[in-house]
C-alpha cells in the first residue's frame, strides 16, 4: 500500500516499529487456541464430509465468520477458515469469491501477525498465499477488481518484508503498480481500493499529488461511497466491507495529521465500534489513544 515509502523512511532502523504503530490494527496476540477456533476444529471433519449442497449458504456463513475473525484478532480462526474453504473451490460458479475469501482470510491473518512480532517468514508465507489466492480468483473472474485490490496491499507489504532485497522490492513494486494502474483505470471509486491506497497518499509529499489532506479526502470519500452501496451484512458472498474500516482510517488520521481533530477522531472511532462493537483495535487501542492525547491537550490544574 506504501510504494512511496518503501524505498524511504521504512529503510531506517525503526521501520518496524512505525509499520505497527502507524498502519496496522494493534491487536493484542491471542495465547493459545481460541475457543472459536476450537468450534472451528470440532465442526471440521463434519463439514469438509459433506457433499457441496447449498454451497453457498455455506460460503456465506464461513465469510461472516472471517471478517468476524479479523476484526477480533484471531489469527487461528482464519487460518482454520482458510481450510474450511478449501473443498468449494472446484464449484465453478463460486471459485473466484471462495479464492477471494481465502486469500482475505491469509491478508488479514498476517496483518494481525505484524503486531504479534510474528516471524517475518510465516507473515511472508501467509502474504504469498494470499496473492496467489487474489490472483486465481481474478482468473476465475478478471472484472472482479476486489480481488486485484486485496494483492495491490498484499505486495505492498511483501514490500516491506523484502527491504534490502532491491531486486525483489523492485520486482514486487512493479507488480503492485500494474495492478494498481488496472483498478483506477477501471473501478477508482471502489471504496475498498481508496481504504488501501490511503497510507501511500498520506506518505507522499503534497507537491506530488499527496499528503495527509489528500489521504483524508480518499477515506471521505471512500466512506460516502460505502454508504451508497451497502448491502445487507451476513447475506452475500462478494465484498461489503469498508464502512467501518474507512471510519476507523478516519479517527487514525485525524489523531495523527498535523494539526490534530479530536473530537472528530473520536466521532469517527464510536462510529467505527458502532458497526463492529468487537473491534478489540478500535476499542481497546485506538481510542484510548485519543482519550490520552485529549488529556494531554486539557489545561493542568495549577
Amino acid at each position: 500500500m506504501r510504494h512511496e515509502i518503501q524505498e524511504g523512511s521504512l529503510r531506517s532502523s525503526r521501520a518496524w516499529t512505525t509499520l505497527k504503530r502507524r498502519y496496522i490494527p494493534q491487536l493484542i496476540g491471542w495465547g493459545g487456541i481460541t475457543m472459536a477456533a476450537i468450534l472451528l476444529i470440532l465442526a471440521a471433519p463434519a463439514a469438509w464430509a459433506t457433499p457441496l449442497k447449498d454451497s453457498r449458504a455455506t460460503v456465506t456463513g464461513f465469510v461472516a465468520q472471517i471478517q468476524k475473525a479479523d476484526y477480533e484478532g484471531d489469527r487461528a480462526a482464519l487460518r482454520l477458515l482458510f481450510d474450511r474453504l478449501e473443498p468449494f473451490v472446484a464449484d465453478p460458479n463460486l471459485a473466484s469469491r471462495v479464492r477471494y475469501w481465502r486469500g482475505f482470510a491469509l491478508w488479514r491473518r498476517a496483518i494481525n501477525g505484524f503486531n504479534e512480532s510474528d516471524d517475518p517468514k510465516d507473515l511472508q508465507k501467509d502474504l504469498e498465499l494470499a496473492v496467489a489466492e487474489f490472483r486465481d480468483s481474478s482468473a476465475n473472474d478478471p472484472g472482479f477488481v476486489d480481488a486485484k485490490i486485496g494483492a495491490i496491499s498484499c505486495l505492498s507489504f511483501l514490500v516491506f518484508l523484502a527491504n534490502g532485497d532491491t531486486a525483489r522490492m523492485q520486482d514486487l513494486v512493479a507488480q503492485s503498480s500494474s495492478l494498481v494502474k488496472e483498478v483506477k483505470a477501471s473501478a477508482p471509486d471502489n471504496p475498498r481500493f481508496l481504504w488501501v491506497i490511503g497510507p501511500i497518499l498520506w506518505n507522499i509529499p503534497a507537491e506530488r499529488g499527496g499528503g495527509q489532506d489528500q489521504a483524508i479526502a480518499g477515506y471521505t470519500k471512500g466512506l460516502e461511497l460505502a454508504r451508497k452501496t451497502k448491502l445487507p451484512s451476513g447475506q452475500t458472498i462478494e465484498p461489503t466491507w469498508g464502512e467501518p474500516e474507512l471510519l476507523m482510517s478516519l479517527a487514525w488520521s485525524n489523531l495523527n495529521r498535523t494539526a490534530p481533530d479530536l473530537k472528530s477522531s473520536e466521532g469517527f472511532a464510536r462510529s467505527a465500534l458502532a458497526l463492529v462493537p468487537c473491534w478489540h483495535y478500535v476499542r481497546d487501542i485506538l481510542l484510548r489513544q485519543i482519550q490520552t492525547a485529549e488529556v494531554a491537550r486539557s489545561p493542568r490544574p495549577r
